[in-house]
């Protein structure tokens, strides 16, 4: 199960967003997208998950073009996209908003149990069962939308900007949790992050990318080791 992006173009108006963008990902590898404001990480994510058309290229999970799908069809297909902004509904409760997650699922009893090991892994949703989403904290919400997003059991996790506007020690709780699941279940992650340093810490690999255009890749290791990365692209 291999995420393979070939030559990737995607065009907003006259602004070329990616860039002839390649890159392939392994099934069970954590790889994180690096790169500042505009650099077209977003749009990226977006692409892959059925939100964006693109321009020309090609992208296949598992061997099967996910280019021109509809989003919910995607997701039946296991691949799973949270976007930036703590993407819960403010209306719902905190049990509403995650039986969302299992909505395309046929298996009830495995979205109970999937269910269950969210609130394991995040006790303080289990605590907020009741609650509606809009009462819970910037860090509460991102664990909701995280969540969620495990109930639907995805097979590749397409994550945006997770750690935005949120306080160090829940980052690290986030990110903690995160690498956590990808080792238990097997998933295959796309995290897209700003915070280098945190994102590198749990990734095995990163990808810089800058105005749509790959500027490195390699090990986490290897870029967190080049003087001429780290002082242009991971803030130090």
């Amino acid at each position: 199960m291999t995420l393979k992006v070939e030559n990737l173009h995607v065009q907003h108006g006259a602004i070329t967003a990616i860039d002839d963008l390649s890159f392939t990902i392994e099934q069970g590898e954590l790889v994180t997208i690096i790169g500042s404001n505009g650099a077209g990480k977003t749009t990226l994510l977006r692409a892959l998950s059925g939100l964006l058309p693109t321009t020309s290229g090609s992208a296949s999970w598992k061997g099967e073009s996910i280019l021109g799908k509809r989003a919910e069809d995607l997701v039946r297909r296991g691949i799973v996209h949270v976007s930036e902004g703590k993407a819960v509904i403010p209306e719902l409760t905190v049990s509403e908003n995650l039986e969302l997650g299992g909505i395309w699922r046929r298996d009830r009893s495995d979205v109970a149990t999937a269910t269950a090991e969210v609130l394991e892994l995040f006790p303080r949703l289990a605590e907020r069962m009741k609650q509606g989403a809009d009462s819970l904290s910037g860090g509460e919400r991102q664990m909701l939308a995280i969540g969620r997003a495990m109930i639907a059991r995805p097979d590749l996790l397409l994550l945006d900007e997770p750690s935005l506007g949120l306080a160090p020690l829940i980052i690290e709780q986030i990110f903690s949790a995160i690498d956590a699941l990808r080792h238990k279940l097997g998933l295959t992650v796309v995290l897209v992050e700003q915070n280098a340093m945190s994102a590198l810490s749990i990734a095995d690999r990163g990808i810089i990318i800058n105005l749509g255009k790959l500027v490195a890749s390699g090990s986490s290791e290897a870029l967190l080791n080049d003087p001429a990365l780290r002082s242009a692209y991971l803030g130090y």
